[in-house]
């Protein structure tokens, strides 16, 4: 396993900038923000450490220079918008970028796209089923054309009313991800796991491991913290009862989640994603914050 962190964290660094902390820290890969030039419509969204949009032959070549000179390695590409949204025209557009994001990677080398199934959130299930289908398809065929994985992280995108009540993004569940690769059956669809989304809809994230080890191809290292005062004042069905930590700072079990990693003979990365708001009050803020995962998941990964 190789320890990394998500970029989408330090959104003011350059590309460079960032392996260099990354190399100094001591991780060994980044997980890289590939989202389009522009403004983000989300805490952590619109993060461009490489633009893949203008993404030619000088830009490769010195990406490579960069990762050989500073030895950290670009675990994977990362977008997540929500490519199951109701506007159809606005699903076409985060499906073509997608794209641009596989053929990047394919020529970088990485083989390895994380992202979001997604969902409208307002429809049903099987509504939003034939949404997958129509528009994942074509899309791994894409990513099996050009030999790269896509990693799907199970976050369900439930936070804010505005995403009640079914959040905007499918993925949710191990009943869910069965009905996904049965579908799909190419090796090249895959999850980038997080044990953090489970923990709070109190599923049993070792035994997923286990059950899902051949679909695992990218881990999300975040934790996940129940505020017992809130969740008896709104109960489960309520928002805002669970926040994001820092590993080891909540409710996730790392012991045991890094146990089931090693006996399924897990040799990927494991990111680690900060989405904690104790941290997030300045660059050496959130700087600090990757450190201390560093120093707590360490033990476990190194």
């Amino acid at each position: 396993m190789q320890l990394g962190f998500v970029t989408a964290i330090l959104p003011e660094l350059s590309l460079e900038d960032v392996l260099s902390f990354a190399a100094t820290e001591g991780f060994r890969c980044i997980e890289v923000m590939c989202w389009p030039v522009g403004k983000a419509e989300r805490r952590y969204a619109g993060v461009t450490h490489l633009d893949v949009a203008s993404f030619g032959e000088p830009e490769r070549a010195r990406t490579q220079e960069l990762i050989i000179k500073y030895g950290v390695q670009i675990s994977s590409l990362g977008y997540y918008p929500n490519p199951l949204c109701a506007d159809p025209t606005e699903r076409a557009t985060y499906a073509e970028h997608l794209r641009r994001v596989i053929e990047v990677s394919a020529r970088l080398g990485v083989g390895l796209v994380t992202t979001f199934i997604g969902r409208d959130h307002v429809k049903s299930f099987e509504e939003n089923w034939k949404l997958f289908e129509l528009v994942w398809k074509p899309l791994i065929s894409f990513a099996d054309d050009h030999d790269v994985k896509v990693g799907i992280e199970n976050c369900p995108m439930l936070f804010s009313d505005d995403e009640w009540p079914g959040g905007k993004n499918l993925a949710i569940s191990p009943e869910i991800w069965r009905r996904m690769f049965d579908s799909i059956p190419s090796r090249n669809f895959g999850l980038n796991f997080d044990p953090s989304h489970l923990v709070w809809q109190k599923i049993d994230y070792v035994r997923a491991l286990y059950e899902f080890k051949d679909r695992i191809v990218h881990v999300h290292a975040k934790d996940d913290k129940t505020l017992a005062d809130r969740l008896y004042d709104r109960g489960i069905l309520g928002l805002g009862w669970h926040i994001p930590k820092l590993p080891g700072f909540g409710d996730v079990q790392w012991n045991q989640f890094f146990s089931a990693l090693t006996d399924i003979e897990y040799r990927g990365p494991v990111c680690v994603e900060v989405e904690d708001r104790a941290y997030e009050y300045s660059l050496e803020g959130r700087q600090q914050a990757l450190r201390r995962s560093y120093q707590f998941l360490k033990q476990f990964v190194i």
